[in-house]
C-alpha cells in the first residue's frame, strides 16, 4: 500500500468535493458557502495563494484538505476529509503535517480553523497538533461554533 500526499491537480477536483460532501451530509448539511467554494476552488483557494492537498493510496484519493490564505501571515485549514473506509489509519495526521509544513514554508505565523463542537474526533486531532481555542470570529458557516489557532 503506497501512500502519498500531492498538491492540487484539477483531475481530483471532484474527489475534493465528494469527500467533503460525504462528511457534511453525515453530520450537517451542505451550506451555500460550501457550494460557492466547490464551484470556485481556483478563485477561492488556489489563486490567492492557498493549496489543496490530496492523500492518495494505490492511485485512489482517500483524503483531502485545503489551506486557504487569509493574509500574509495566516492560513485557514479547511475542508479536511478522509474517506470512511480509510479512517483510523492516521491519514489525517499526514494531511495535518503537510499543512503545517506548507504554512511554515510560506512564512505564516498562524493557522486558524473553524469547526464544530459536534466533531470531537476532529477537535482532538487539532488539539494533538497544538491548536488552541480562540474567540469565534464571524463565519459563513452555521455549523461553526468553535475557532482554533496554531501559532507557528
Amino acid at each position: 500500500m503506497k501512500t502519498e500526499i500531492i498538491t492540487y491537480n484539477p483531475q481530483y477536483k471532484n474527489n475534493f468535493i465528494a469527500l467533503n460532501k460525504a462528511w457534511l451530509e453525515e453530520f450537517f448539511f451542505v451550506e451555500p458557502h460550501d457550494i460557492e467554494v466547490f464551484d470556485n476552488i481556483e478563485e477561492v483557494i488556489l489563486n490567492p495563494g492557498g493549496e489543496i492537498f490530496f492523500c492518495i493510496i494505490d492511485n485512489e484519493v482517500v483524503g483531502t484538505v485545503a489551506m486557504q490564505k487569509i493574509n500574509a501571515t495566516t492560513f485557514e485549514l479547511a475542508k479536511l476529509a478522509v474517506d470512511k473506509k480509510y479512517q483510523g489509519q492516521k491519514l489525517s495526521n499526514l494531511l495535518m503535517d503537510t499543512c503545517i509544513a506548507f504554512a511554515k514554508e510560506k512564512k505564516a505565523t498562524t493557522i486558524m480553523l473553524m469547526s464544530s463542537t459536534k466533531l470531537q474526533i476532529a477537535l482532538n486531532l487539532y488539539k494533538k497538533f497544538g491548536f488552541v481555542e480562540t474567540p469565534l470570529t464571524e463565519t459563513d458557516y452555521s455549523r461553526a461554533d468553535i475557532q482554533m489557532e496554531l501559532y507557528l
